[in-house]
């Protein structure tokens, strides 16, 4: 039997557990031990009785959760101590973000523990069902649209009245990912006027269904970004952004934005110039703050007033919804769970699994994942070819049957090819 411990994260902030009482049901359904740390999901208003009486054992003792562990699942960064205290060749399910860990995935590799990490999922429809950045990343969207209704001195909607007519108030995305896709679809909802652009041109028509004007650049070449992100542009293409952002600026009421790109400082989209342009009382809420924002004026984890403009550069949006954070997320590490149980109830990785393959960056005392490999200094593992059968031939062009045209489904959609690095949304 497979024994499965949650552990209460350990950040002040962060209010999200990785399984709730209903993920505990299906894993004890499964034959899964379960133990939860006391306390784990009161932030999220789980009590300890919610787990028990759906099979889950409650366990005070922190540490011997961790000892005892065959898996650990978790959503934040494990920090060196909780590594010393889990069993010697268990498995962890978490966030790492190795390229900027990698003494944790040392001293993960020097206890053959095994790291799937979330951020290094492969961005394919297979992998959606596991994809905890994008499923955290919808909530962020949709959370930020109400904080910058809070702060408006505005409603949303257009509203006619017998003391007259109120416009709608207008928003700018920046950003049509995951976040930036429900932050349109939010503000429609609401009410509001919503304008976007982002550089990958395969969004207009995401952000058109929604209901948005989309602001294309033009006449500027955009560089093809990789795993569905956009990618770094040349400062031609920056310039001619911020001229066609500018007129959207001076008319908005709030600007959402959500570029970011996996490791890299966020992109500045907003410059102080853009802010001094905006109305006063206009609101810029700013979901890629953890990586320095895209505007020029944001403050990480501050909510600040600039030029008249109130700039939110609050961090860890999906914590603030809990508990439908909570439930997603579980959902997502469940998944990856019951697809790695074999009949028999054995937990095995297999590298035959391309998302075990992509997400899998230590296991067994190896470091599998091959861009961690090179930062630290190891060569690249060489994959054995396959055997060739005693007494047989290869076969040879004129053997082989012949090749059948090439039909659509056979060539791999873009949004399936893998990237070597850990993914992030944009938040």
């Amino acid at each position: 039997m497979v024994s499965v411990f949650i552990p209460k994260e350990t950040p002040e902030d962060e209010r999200r557990v990785a399984a709730t009482p209903d993920t505990v049901k299906q894993m004890v359904k499964k034959g899964v031990k379960v133990v939860i740390q006391a306390g784990a999901g009161e932030r999220s208003h789980f009590a300890d009785e919610n787990y028990t009486a759906l099979g889950a054992t409650i366990e005070a003792d922190r540490n011997k959760g961790l000892a005892e562990a065959d898996l650990v699942m978790q959503i934040t960064v494990p920090e060196e101590a909780q590594i010393k205290q889990m069993k010697e060749g268990s498995s962890l399910i978490s966030f790492l973000w190795a390229f900027e860990h990698l003494d944790l995935v040392k001293a993960l590799n020097d206890r053959k523990i095994s790291l799937f990490a979330m951020d290094s999922i492969p961005r394919t429809t297979r992998a959606q069902k596991d994809d905890a950045l994008s499923s955290q990343a919808n909530l962020a969207g949709y959370k930020a649209v109400l904080v910058a209704a809070n702060h408006l001195h505005k409603i949303l909607p257009m509203m006619m009245t017998p003391s007259g007519t109120i416009k709608p108030s207008r928003f700018v995305i920046i950003g049509v990912g995951v976040a930036g896709l429900q932050a349109i679809a939010t503000a429609k909802r609401l009410g509001a006027i919503v304008e976007a652009t982002d550089p990958r041109p395969e969004t207009k028509e995401q952000a058109e269904s929604l209901g948005a004007k989309f602001l294309e650049v033009e006449g500027v070449e955009v560089k093809k970004g990789t795993g569905g992100y956009a990618a770094e542009q040349t400062d031609e293409y920056k310039k001619a952004q911020a001229d066609m952002l500018a007129k959207a600026f001076k008319n908005a009421d709030a600007i959402i934005t959500t570029a970011l790109i996996p490791y890299r400082p966020a992109p500045k989209t907003i410059s102080t110039d853009h802010v001094k342009s905006m109305k006063d009382g206009s609101v810029i809420v700013d979901l890629a703050a953890e990586r320095g924002g895209n505007c020029e004026l944001t403050e990480s984890g501050k909510t600040v007033i600039k030029e008249g403009v109130t700039i939110v550069g609050d961090l860890n949006w999906p914590s603030t919804l809990g508990v439908h954070a909570s439930e997603m997320y579980s959902r997502n590490v469940l998944n990856i769970l019951l697809d790695s149980l074999t009949k028999e109830g054995e937990l095995v990785w297999t590298y035959e699994d391309d998302i075990v393959d992509g997400a899998m960056v230590c296991h067994a005392g190896e470091v599998h994942h091959p861009k961690v490999r090179e930062l630290m200094g190891l060569p690249p593992l060489v994959k054995e070819e396959p055997k060739q059968e005693a007494g047989t031939e290869p076969e040879t062009k004129a053997d082989a049957p012949a090749e059948s045209s090439p039909k659509a489904d056979d060539k791999p959609a873009e949004n399936e090819k893998k990237d070597e690095a850990p993914k992030e949304e944009k938040k």
